[in-house]
């Protein structure tokens, strides 16, 4: 008869506090680790407990700096020499997923050197939430459990009394994830369709649809800069919307974004703490909890039980 494997569930720097909340949920005290700094600007995790044998998970996303990214990588590499005998890299934000093809000459696929990167550091498994785009799970030749925040989102709108609801994508990347939405609720959907000179910059958009007198909710991945959903909510009311809100799984709010957020003509956005923000730097700004879903995702994980049963709509 086999031993039972233990879980041992571990946190980098960046996404401490997640990490936690996910092990509240889980039932179990975050694994101990110890990053040790150096004067010149190195670092090194060390693992405090015995891992050998293990079914290890390792909780970190990956936006800038860089360090996040190389912290994860260090502390699989860690786990992986310390004889763990399955981990898994669970990365709420995926970072350099934006990256993810060759768009212009004599540039890299950073998202695909990433995938390369934890596979090389030993990681066996992925698990992270609303990649920019789904074809990069493919950039990895070990699994990756793909979670929707569909599973959080979905249950906050329902809650919600708004009458004449309608779907909206900010730009024609985000036309999927819209639908996906609008086909649970039964609602219309509209798509904004924009036009970029250079990157962060946009220099036109326009409304395919109808929105008078709607309460309008737009879906995106992740918000940066907040250029492209203040424009588009603007555009919105514009048109006539009652009402418009955003749904961005992953806040990045870099740049001016908090600023552009309380100038533009979103109501609200609704976002998950895959990234830590200041969340007093906006009244509009509203944080789901992704934890309970990783938890669970983690559990199902460990049982071998389906992934796929903890969403509530098709995969986006």
């Amino acid at each position: 008869m086999a031993l039972p494997v233990d879980v041992k569930i571990f946190s980098g720097t960046t996404t401490k506090y997640l990490a936690e909340d996910i092990t509240d949920h889980y039932g179990q005290k975050l694994g101990q680790i110890d990053v040790l700094k150096f004067s010149d600007g190195e670092f090194q995790p060390e693992i405090k407990e015995s891992v050998r044998g293990s079914f290890v998970f390792i909780i970190q996303s990956t936006p800038p700096p860089a360090d996040n990214l190389m912290e994860m990588l260090m502390m699989i590499d860690a786990a992986k020499r310390a004889s763990a005998d399955y981990i898994v890299a669970v990365i709420p934000y995926f970072g350099y997923a934006r990256q993810d093809r060759k768009d212009r000459p004599r540039v890299g696929i950073a998202a695909k050197l990433v995938a390369n990167l934890l596979t090389a550091a030993g990681a066996d498994r992925v698990m992270t939430m609303d990649l920019h785009a789904g074809q990069i799970q493919g950039f990895f030749d070990i699994p990756v459990d793909h979670l929707n925040a569909s599973a959080i989102f979905l249950p906050y709108i329902q809650k919600q009394n708004w009458s004449n609801l309608c779907f909206a994508s900010p730009d024609v990347g985000s036309v999927k994830r819209a639908r996906v939405y609008a086909q649970h609720f039964n609602a219309d959907m509209v798509i904004c369709d924009k036009y970029r000179k250079k990157a962060n910059e946009i220099a036109e958009m326009t409304l395919i649809g109808n929105v008078e007198g709607k309460d309008v909710v737009m879906v995106d991945d992740m918000i940066d800069t907040g250029g492209t959903l203040c424009n588009a909510a603007n555009l919105l009311m514009e048109k006539g919307a009652k009402s418009v809100r955003a749904l961005c799984t992953h806040p990045v709010l870099s740049g001016k974004a908090y600023e552009n957020i309380e100038k533009s003509a979103l109501s609200e956005l609704i976002v998950t703490n895959t990234i830590p923000i200041d969340e007093n730097a906006s009244s509009k700004i509203k944080v789901l909890s992704v934890a309970k879903l990783f938890a669970q995702a983690i559990r199902n994980t460990h049982e071998h039980k389906s992934i796929n049963s903890l969403f509530l709509t098709p995969s986006i």
